[in-house]
């Protein structure tokens, strides 16, 4: 999803949860910091390196993609941004067992580590509140695609429509990618940059939905296309529709993180609390712009009658690094790297007990005692003993 939902539209539905201004700050910025909290943050910060959430793009293309370098970049991908819808599920036909663990990984809304994700937010900070808000909306924006790289997962064809709704029913257009690090998207004439085409099958190229470029994170459009992995079956996507679906569910949830209702379900949203506002959001959702930041905000101004405080990357940096190490875990930053630990390590060792390594190695912690990297002894520490290093 753009920066415009994971931050003024996270705010909005915070609102709307039952949060005050201060607290729907708290959750917003740790809804965006998940697409920032890089490696490179994290060693400027002299903070735990496996807290990364997203990796940059020069982090990328250092990468090594043998066995150790795709599973890092598995457990970052697959835990923040394209959370696997089933990890038991099967193709059509019969598939290798390396192909069967990357369909495995291919991101859905409403998916089974769904709820564990809102779970882990239960009664803890506003900076899981944040972390588990990301992961939600992601999994509408991202559906289709796994956050592993794969040629035959992710991989798009010449078969890419962009589709438009006018008096005569539906018209479509030919979408065109391109490649350039300079030129943004051409809306106007369907246009996306994407990733370059590789034909190696692990090639950072091919991570999420990278072969489709930025498209998928447009909340007004709506496309056609045959996924890679999708026996030529042709799939219709549409974005305004799944991003109201999102905006709901995170209404929902929150006020389930709240206590407002005991449990959380799935394929649960709570409509009735934002139908005031339907068509406000869905003029914002459908308006054809690269930025919705000033029409959520607005939005947000109205639903609170405060302003929500412009993203700030460095706001919280100096108040970690000068605290001292025993405090650290106390500041702002400090509890969004636990609840960052705690979402990573729960699904990496939900897909490794699938029987998929492809994120890596789990230990149960509370069976082999502490064997993981010493990032997440803090993780145990601050929980008071886990289940999973």
């Amino acid at each position: 999803m753009n920066a415009d939902f994971h931050y003024y539209a996270t705010y909005c539905a915070a609102i709307l949860a039952g949060y005050s201004h201060e607290e729907a700050q708290d959750v917003s910025y740790s809804d965006r910091m998940v697409d920032h909290c890089t490696l490179t943050l994290l060693s400027k910060l002299k903070a735990p390196a496996a807290a990364a959430t997203t990796q940059m793009q020069l982090e990328l293309m250092d990468s090594r993609t043998g066995k150790i370098g795709l599973q890092n970049i598995t457990r970052i991908w697959a835990s923040f941004h394209f959370l696997p819808g089933n990890l038991h599920a099967m193709p059509k036909k019969r598939c290798s067992k390396g192909y069967l663990q990357k369909y495995r990984l291919i991101c859905k809304p409403n998916g089974e580590l769904l709820a564990p994700t809102v779970d882990l937010a239960k009664g803890k900070s506003l900076q899981a509140v944040g972390v588990a808000m990301h992961v939600l909306s992601d999994t509408w924006a991202h559906q289709n695609f796994a956050g592993t790289p794969s040629l035959v997962i992710n991989n798009t064809n010449n078969y890419f429509y962009e589709l438009f709704e006018n008096e005569d029913g539906v018209s479509e257009k030919k979408i065109n990618f391109r490649h350039s690090v300079s030129a943004p998207d051409d809306l106007d004439n369907s246009v996306y940059i994407s990733s370059i085409y590789s034909n190696s099958e692990n090639s950072i190229m091919n991570l999420g939905h990278g072969r489709a470029g930025h498209l998928p994170d447009y909340s007004f459009i709506r496309y056609k296309y045959l996924p890679a992995w999708g026996e030529y079956e042709e799939l219709i996507k549409n974005n305004p529709s799944d991003y109201y679906c999102a905006f709901t569910q995170m209404v929902y949830a929150m006020k389930y993180l709240r206590g407002e209702t005991e449990t959380f379900e799935v394929g649960r949203y709570d409509s009735e609390s934002v139908e005031p506002y339907r068509e406000e959001i869905m003029r914002i959702i459908t308006k054809r712009q690269p930025d919705s930041s000033e029409d959520w905000k607005a939005l947000g101004v109205k639903l609170s009658g405060k302003e929500p405080e412009p993203f700030d990357l460095e706001r919280y940096q100096s108040e970690y690094t000068s605290a001292d190490k025993d405090k650290k875990d106390d500041t702002f930053i400090g509890r969004f790297i636990l609840a960052a630990l705690s979402q990573k390590s729960m699904v990496t060792n939900r897909i490794y007990r699938s029987g998929n390594k492809l994120a890596g190695y789990s230990i149960e912690y509370r069976e082999k005692g502490f064997k993981g990297m010493k990032d997440f002894r803090r993780l145990i520490q601050s929980s008071g003993g886990g289940d999973k290093a």
